[in-house]
């Protein structure tokens, strides 16, 4: 039986999991649920899970949460803040963490969870964004497994042969990584109508449910870049060593190309609870809920290049990668604040890239020796894209005449 503790349980991949956990009673324990506020969510969660910590990270929610709680009559502990996200993810009795709180608000527990030497399930991809160099030192150092979530890079882990060595794709015969992407909901849309588009519209992803904040950054395919600079730490890659290739059909999650000419790629329907069993598992497979691939129905595959017109995020997030982990923190912090002002409709879509860009340019390199260090750059860029957002026009603003 393994003890399971869940960073985000209320989001669209802490749902997933837990939908994947209830499936197995005999092999899995949810040790602990953490949430940002969504109390209501929650506590639904609790009573179906009977963990034995749950966690809010608002502390302006403390006292309401225990309040809540305590009405059920829930046997579970209510605790709140960034100290109690750290200590259920390194919790000596915790076999299983589940990262999956979005963003920089969750590279602190992931930490801790690695830290402890835990079997984490990295769907965060900001963790490695943030910290690449310090995050893979510190699992290497404490023995902990890392097993990629997001269905791009499980798929990748899925299609590496087995003897597979950490950044050496020419003694495993591999020519390169196909990194597939959707395109999002503006694949076909004119560029010039790509101003005009609303939070709503961005946040309407053809195939996958996604929270608002990666839902939008998948229209900007800046989540695809994320996932790029992720790739590279996670198998220890050069840039050249991926490729970006469009595929809207989403069912090709991304494929391995080997230097005899074969291609492997990892299929299935675009639902995370195929990535989450997988992990969750590991090496052996269960049932996830996910039904199987009916390839009558599936009328063709297409694959494209991206276009840097289109998605200037993409070359962005490509540009910082190469450029150190300084450019790449940077641009992550400044994103996160860019991407919340256009979901209040204060900025238009393709002013996303512009802020992010403009922040880029002015932050000068610099080393991240420490997590300190990270925290501390990841505050400037935050403080530089409000600044840059602040300056812009109000002409330039969504609604604006």
């Amino acid at each position: 039986m393994q003890q399971v503790t869940i960073l985000g349980a209320t989001g669209s991949i802490g749902k997933s999991t837990i939908d994947v956990l209830l499936r197995h009673p005999e092999s899995f324990n949810v040790f602990a649920l953490t949430a940002n506020s969504n109390l209501e969510l929650l506590l639904e969660q609790a009573l179906l899970c009977n963990p034995k910590y749950v966690v809010v990270s608002d502390l302006s929610l403390f006292a309401k949460a225990q309040e809540l709680f305590s009405q059920r009559s829930l046997n579970c502990e209510v605790l709140a803040g960034t100290d109690a996200l750290e200590q259920v993810a390194s919790d000596s009795e915790v076999d299983v963490v589940m990262a999956a709180i979005v963003g920089a608000a969750g590279l602190l527990p992931t930490l801790a969870a690695v830290k402890a030497g835990k079997k984490v399930l990295l769907a965060n991809k900001e963790a490695l964004v943030m910290s690449g160099d310090l995050f893979i030192q510190s699992a290497n150092k404490h023995n902990a497994q890392l097993l990629p979530i997001d269905s791009e890079h499980n798929a990748i882990f899925q299609c590496l042969p087995a003897d597979f060595t950490y950044g050496d794709l020419q003694g495993s015969g591999i020519s390169n990584i196909l990194l597939t992407g959707s395109g999002g909901p503006f694949l076909s849309m004119p560029l010039e109508e790509l101003p005009k588009v609303r939070p709503e519209q961005a946040c309407a992803h053809p195939n996958w449910s996604m929270g608002r904040k990666i839902s939008v950054d998948s229209a900007t395919m800046m989540n695809k870049g994320l996932e790029f600079i992720e790739a590279r730490w996670l198998f220890g890659l050069q840039s050249d060593d991926i490729q970006v290739v469009l595929h809207p059909q989403s069912i090709i999650h991304s494929m391995v190309q080997y230097i005899d000419g074969s291609v492997i790629a990892q299929m299935g329907n675009p639902d995370m609870r195929t990535p989450i069993a997988h992990a969750l598992a590991y090496p052996k497979r269960v049932e996830s809920g996910v039904s199987a691939l009916d390839f009558k129905q599936l009328a063709d595959f297409s694959f494209t290049e991206p276009s840097k017109e289109r998605y200037p995020n993409l070359d962005l997030a490509i540009q910082a990668s190469n450029a150190g982990q300084y450019a790449t923190t940077s641009l992550n912090a400044a994103n996160e604040v860019v991407v919340e002002t256009f979901l209040q409709g204060k900025i238009n879509f393709t002013q996303i890239a512009e802020v992010n860009s403009e922040c880029l340019q002015q932050i000068p390199s610099h080393a991240l020796n420490s997590i300190e260090d990270v925290i501390a750059c990841d505050k400037n860029a935050r403080q530089i894209a409000s600044d840059i957002i602040k300056n812009k026009s109000v002409t330039h603003m969504v609604g604006a005449n």
